[in-house]
């Protein structure tokens, strides 16, 4: 196969949710030494996209999004490691903290945040789900990261990403660190609202926005 039909099975793969598929072609892609951050961008990326896209539609609803999720997240799981140990753009983009607020157990976007900002580089510090907002300032002076991302997916916890801003200017750190929000409930407006240092709909934007932050390409 050729690159570009290797990188076209990716996406159907995803857009599938076949995630037996989605990990053999990831561990195709290792054994043939591609560039693995192209992999994702080219063969994975575009897959997560059309499933966003299908949801927007109204063509996708939450089963399919979760096997998306998964098959994404098995492909992750075979290139992370390799990505690691290539150091391909490993910390370039910086150290990244993130979680789902306290009082929200959502974790399925968090998680595919996480996976996507991984394999563009960055070195990522992924708490889980009903994250205390001590904890992320905490995990982020321990291990010196730049940017804290928090994920809510309900009105009330969404509460909960202002109070962490608030704890942040208490404790004369909010210069120190880029904040980013996401989640349903969470929107351009919001993040603006409480100062947040940008807003992602969904993980591609996720990935794009981190890295203009950091100042990435």
């Amino acid at each position: 196969m050729t690159k570009d039909e290797i990188y076209s099975k990716m996406s159907e793969a995803i857009v599938a949710g076949d995630r037996e598929a989605a990990r053999g072609l990831a561990e195709e892609a290792v054994r043939s030494g591609l560039d693995l951050l192209e992999v994702v961008d080219r063969g994975y990326v575009p897959g997560i996209q059309k499933v966003g896209e299908l949801w927007e539609q109204g063509e996708y609803f939450l089963p399919e999004l979760i096997t998306s999720a998964e098959a994404m997240k098995a492909a992750m799981g075979v290139l992370e490691p390799e990505l690691k140990k290539r150091n391909a753009g490993s910390r370039a983009g910086g150290r990244v903290v993130i979680g789902t607020i306290e009082g929200d157990i959502h974790d399925i976007g968090k998680n595919l945040v996480a996976s996507m900002l991984q394999a563009g580089g960055f070195e990522v510090h992924d708490l889980g789900a009903d994250v205390k907002l001590e904890r992320y300032i905490e995990t982020a002076e321990e291990v010196g990261a730049d940017m804290i991302c928090l994920s809510a997916l309900l009105t009330t916890t969404m509460m909960n990403q202002r109070r962490f801003i608030g704890l942040l200017r208490e404790r004369g750190l909010r210069d120190k660190y880029k904040v980013l929000v996401g989640g349903a409930p969470a929107n351009r407006a919001w993040a603006e609202e409480i100062g947040a240092d940008g807003f992602a709909e969904n993980a591609v934007a996720a990935v794009k926005l981190a890295r203009s932050l950091a100042g990435r390409p």
